[in-house]
């Protein structure tokens, strides 16, 4: 078995009995075993890395040939050491990101127990290891929040940021739709230049970069998180990418506006009743192939 493999299994703590006897061959076992102890107590967030490397190399160069060749062996070792630390660094600051498919939807538990319901075709992004010290998330897409008490608690977009400290909110972020609503306690939605906060039952929308102001709502959560969505005067291309999330399916229009104003909903578990249900109120004919559907004036 060739050194480097040795090794590595080595540091994983991953050999067999038969490989650690070939590793205790290896000429610079002694060094190595040595070397691992001097490390037990090693914090990898103390070490300068670029400056001790840097320190090494000088040291390196000022040394003879004869003492070269003596610490070929650490040289070998300290690489191996640096892909490791760099690892570690690699795996404890890497965002958890959970995606959505078409037709998907996924309940996600935060490491403080806030909860969050991600929609179809979103995706999510936050860092479990600095959690305790900033709540920050990023969101594209549509997801419904139930925060738990704590920390400030931020929710980044493309659109914008909104920030609570233990409420139930949902957000929308998608192409030319950026809607904040307030189901519990309140939120603070920030938009370009605007701040506003929102109360219970009140909604912040900007549709195609223009406020949309809002009645109050009675609603206590968003339709979608029942297998339902719902749409009070939003244009029909809205209405259309949003059941094409639901059922994976495409759509093609003719002759259609698709910017008319729509207010109805559909459900996402059976797909002929929901084609009727955004179809039959404009008077609009449809047509199947396979995932595609076409829509046309009857």
């Amino acid at each position: 078995m060739e050194r480097e493999v040795l090794i590595k299994k080595w540091l994983s703590n991953n050999l067999n009995s038969q490989e650690f006897q070939a590793f205790k061959q290896l000429e610079d076992f002694n060094e190595l075993t040595r070397l691992n102890a001097a490390l037990q107590d090693f914090k990898p967030q103390e070490l300068e890395s670029d400056i001790e490397l840097e320190r090494l190399n000088i040291a390196l160069k000022t040394k003879s040939k004869k003492q070269n060749n003596w610490l070929k062996p650490f040289m070998r070792i300290a690489a191996i050491l640096a892909i490791c630390i760099g690892s570690y660094y690699y795996t404890t600051t890497l965002n958890t990101n959970i995606a959505t498919e078409f037709a998907q939807k996924e309940n996600i538990v935060l490491p403080d127990d806030s909860q969050v319901k991600l929609n179809a075709k979103s995706t999510l992004a936050f860092n479990k290891k600095s959690w305790e010290d900033a709540r920050n998330l990023d969101l594209n897409g549509e997801a419904y929040f139930k925060v738990a008490k704590g920390s400030k608690f931020t929710v980044h977009t493309t659109a914008g940021n909104i920030s609570v400290l233990g409420t139930e909110f949902n957000i929308n972020n998608r192409n030319n739709l950026f809607e904040v609503i307030c189901y519990e306690g309140s939120v603070k939605v920030e938009h370009n230049k605007t701040s506003r906060i929102l109360k219970p039952g009140e909604s912040f929308l900007i549709l195609d970069n223009k406020l949309v102001e809002r009645p109050k709502t009675d609603d206590t959560s968003p339709f979608w998180i029942n297998n339902e969505s719902s749409f009070k005067s939003m244009p029909y291309a809205q209405v259309i990418a949003e059941f094409e999330r639901q059922y994976n399916v495409t759509f093609s229009v003719n002759n259609i506006d698709i910017n008319e104003v729509f207010s109805g909903s559909f459900a996402h578990n059976n797909l002929d009743i929901a084609l009727q249900a955004i179809t039959i109120p404009l008077n609009l004919a449809y047509t199947k192939n396979n995932n595609k559907i076409s829509l046309k004036r009857e």
